[in-house]
């Protein structure tokens, strides 16, 4: 990452700051020891990445003039480090340009700002962490493997017996049971020069028919006489092309 270039990772509009006591031993620190009701200053908060530099800078939230800087070297750390009875305020280590430290007491509005504000300064550190291991890795030289065969070297590949049998299978064409079979279902024709096998057909009972019916339908249709149209009309008063009765 460029030296010169600022990332703004986080901003929360109104944060308060606090005078602390002087620090009497390594015991946590407790935000009920503050005048938690009576800031001693307002203002606005911005979290800033600049390479693998961290800064926590504080100003005003009109004219944007800077109040303080706290540099962030790690997380969580000295520099800023969470009280021990609530999760709404930190101990923020202020910086001057001189180098000179200073310890404040550091609140938000509510915990979802606080949340912000962790997070804000792991996702910092975390990508910080995550270059450098990127950064050893391509400086490392890359292990080239050689995977040709040598001379005189050989590989065997096992089959297996279902893939062997499979083919002879295939080769030995298809099983007995379907041959004769078409693809609808039914029986295919002889192969040429084969003997078909005899078949016996059996005769069907010849019909009963009434033989009083029979004689009445002759009866009926007896006195009809068809006119052939090759033969003359007997007479003038018989039509031609009728039948007579």
């Amino acid at each position: 990452m460029a030296e010169d270039y600022e990332r703004i990772s986080l901003v929360k509009p109104e944060v308060f700051i606090y005078q602390i006591p002087p620090r009497a031993s390594n015991r946590a620190v407790r935000a009920a020891d503050w005048n938690l009701e009576s800031p001693d200053w307002k203002g606005r908060l911005r979290v800033v990445s600049m390479g693998e530099k961290c800064l926590v800078k504080l100003e005003d939230k009109i004219s944007g003039e800077l109040f303080a800087v706290c540099p962030v070297d790690n997380f969580p750390g000295i520099a800023v480090e969470p009280v021990s009875d609530s999760s709404r305020y930190f101990l923020l280590r202020l910086q001057d340009p001189s180098g000179q430290n200073a310890f404040v007491g550091l609140g938000f509005e509510d915990r979802g700002d606080a949340f912000d504000f962790n997070v804000s300064l792991q996702d910092h550190f975390k990508m910080v962490k995550k270059e450098q291991d990127l950064a050893v890795e391509s400086s490392q030289p890359v292990e080239h493997k050689d995977y040709s065969l040598k001379a005189g070297q050989k590989i065997q590949i096992n089959l297996g017996k279902k893939v062997l049998q499979k083919d002879e299978e295939e080769k030995s064409g298809p099983k007995q049971s379907l041959i004769g079979l078409s693809a609808s279902g039914g029986l295919l024709p002889p192969p040429a020069g084969a003997t078909p096998a005899p078949r016996t057909l059996q005769s069907a009972p010849a019909p009963a028919h009434n033989s009083q019916s029979t004689q009445s339908k002759s009866d009926d249709w007896g006195d009809f006489s068809v006119f052939d149209s090759s033969s003359k009309p007997k007479s003038s008063g018989e039509g031609s092309g009728w039948v007579q009765f």
